[in-house]
């Protein structure tokens, strides 16, 4: 199978769907791989890297579409890439489609096989590529949220660990999954007061045996999510529904009684957002302020460390993608049930209940 790996274009995206060492895997296994040149460079992989691990490195992402039967991304394609969608092209990446009705329309009018990182489910429920970008978000959101709560950013002005003779900052999560996880332990480990809520009584229990008197866990529901709101100086949301819409949890009438700049870093704004007035952001502007409340909804918050998060990512995303290179797609999904949950869109069939509630489709199975 051709394989091809195309720069990012998204505002301040520089992640890479593929590094060096992947490509040599797809090699190794018969392909041939095709990269856009300076596609890795951000992430820290020049093209003499591809090159040498046996790629061909082409000067235009259009030659790239062109030639490969499968592509491999991060981020969703934006418009400016839908042309060169067409019948049977193989698509990996993040999709988030649930929250973007244009590009669903888009994958079904040109009947491409769209295979969504953020669907591959495993039995026990957990999404094994989802879950490297989920980790760097929960520990960057605390990163970031403490930052913004700092005056100069537009926040309260409070440290989010306190000195001694001061108090240290209140932490709300709402979501104990992997964004919640990883945004306790960061928010712990820089000694804020935090509270982390999730419907999942056992999830609770496991994280107050770990965290013991150091951490508030509560049940989560309406009146305890706005109740924490109120006292909190930093709230970090990472609720998720695989394949659809984020909940909105956070209603804007909370707000009257929330401080004054207080920061909410809305992790779920790639599934549409977790408060009502959520609307995506970029790094160079990563906030908005609606009623003296703070709002950063970056929606690729991980692209700002690619090295990082390009790593994390492909030891993920590789399995699944040589598995389709090496049997196409049909018979790969035979042999796993994870990626054919992956697959969102199948020659002009919504696969994916998810992405069919959200825009009123028929769901179809391939």
């Amino acid at each position: 199978m051709n394989i091809g790996c195309v720069k990012e274009i998204k505002k301040l995206e520089f992640r890479v769907g593929l590094t060096p060492g992947s490509v040599n895997e797809y090699v190794k296994h018969g392909h041939k791989v095709y990269i856009e040149t300076n596609a890795g460079l951000n992430s820290g992989f020049p093209d003499e890297e591809y090159v040498r691990a046996g790629a061909k490195v082409i000067p235009t992402e259009k030659e790239v579409w062109e030639k490969s039967d499968m592509i491999v991304k991060v981020k969703e394609p934006l418009k400016e890439e839908y042309q060169y969608f067409r019948e049977g092209l193989i698509l990996y990446t993040y999709l988030h489609l649930a929250a973007d009705q244009s590009l669903t329309e888009a994958l079904l009018a040109k009947k491409v096989k769209a295979v969504a990182y953020e669907t591959i489910i495993l039995e026990d429920g957990t999404l094994p590529c989802l879950k490297p970008m989920s980790s760097v978000a929960g520990r960057l959101g605390v990163i970031e949220g403490a930052k913004h709560l700092q005056k100069t950013a537009g926040g309260s002005g409070v440290l989010i660990s306190g000195v001694p003779g001061t108090r240290r900052a209140n932490v709300t999560i709402i979501g104990a999954g992997v964004v919640g996880e990883n945004a306790l332990q960061m928010a712990v480990g820089l000694g804020a007061n935090v509270t982390i809520l999730d419907i999942n009584i056992g999830k609770l229990t496991y994280l107050d045996d770990i965290y013991g008197n150091r951490i508030t866990t509560l049940y989560s529901n309406s009146h305890n999510i706005k109740e924490s709101c109120k006292d909190a100086d930093l709230i970090i949301s990472g609720v998720l529904l695989p394949g659809a819409k984020a909940p909105k949890l956070i209603k804007r009438e909370y707000y009257k009684d929330m401080k004054i700049g207080s920061v909410i870093v809305d992790i779920a704004i790639d599934q549409g957002g977790s408060t009502e007035v959520s609307k995506a952001t970029y790094h160079d502007k990563p906030t908005f302020v609606v009623d003296g409340i703070v709002h950063y909804c970056v929606a690729n918050m991980p692209g700002a460390v690619p090295q990082t998060s390009t790593i994390a990512l492909n030891n993920s995303t590789l399995k699944y993608g040589l598995l389709i290179a090496d049997k196409g797609l049909e018979d790969a999904i035979k042999l796993s049930e994870p990626l054919r949950h992956g697959v969102n869109t199948y020659l002009g069939k919504c696969t994916c209940e998810g992405v069919c509630q959200a825009f009123d489709l028929k769901y179809q199975e391939m």
